[in-house]
């Protein structure tokens, strides 16, 4: 933060992209929920929650001075939908979606309203968190867990990294200036079908 304050004098934007999940912190044949151990789910909490909300401690300081600034937050359709086999995961994403309302209002309310803060819910991309999940490692087909999340995404694939970029430009830019305390799915139509 200070290098950026000494370079530019300011800083308008933040982009907490903090995320990811571990096979410790995920059920299946090795491992029922009942085993998952605690210091997985720590470790999961701690790079999604807290990793969200420390930089928006400190950004959302100088921000609170300059009485203007946006936030966005990665969150996870997960937030709307918990998956199967990711526990920890699920309720971490769930809590950066609460979390980007409450702060919303929280800033809004009490240093000023020209600091917005939203965030965004990314569908199913293929990365190389998921990819254990969702493709066989010895054939790289689809898994039937990643079959069955083709078959509910009425856009009939996975989500490239570049289908995130018209959601964040808009959201960080002042096209969205009367928009705070959104969660916007980025999920090539998931979270609208009902699967009938």
């Amino acid at each position: 933060m200070d290098h950026t304050l000494r370079e530019f004098g300011r800083i308008d934007g933040l982009i907490n992209g903090a995320g990811g999940n571990k096979p410790d912190a995920t059920t299946g044949e090795d491992l029922s929920f009942f085993d998952l151990p605690a210091d997985a789910f720590r470790w999961v909490f701690d790079l999604n929650l807290l990793g969200t909300i420390l930089p928006s401690q400190i950004i959302g300081r100088q921000m609170a001075e300059q009485k203007k600034g946006v936030i966005l937050n990665v969150s996870s359709m997960n937030s709307f939908r918990p998956l199967t086999r990711i526990p920890a995961y699920s309720a971490a994403k769930a809590g950066v979606s609460n979390f980007t309302q409450w702060l919303a209002v929280h800033m809004a309310q009490e240093y000023s309203p020209g600091i917005r803060v939203n965030a965004i819910a990314p569908g199913f991309f293929l990365t190389d968190q998921n990819r254990f999940l969702l493709t066989d490692t010895e054939t790289g087909n689809l898994t039937s867990r990643g079959q069955k999340i083709i078959d509910h995404t009425p856009m009939g694939r996975f989500g490239n990294p570049e289908d995130l970029d018209g959601t964040v430009l808009w959201l960080m830019s002042p096209a969205s200036e009367f928009v705070t305390g959104i969660v916007v799915p980025v999920d090539g139509g998931f979270s609208a079908y009902s699967g009938v």
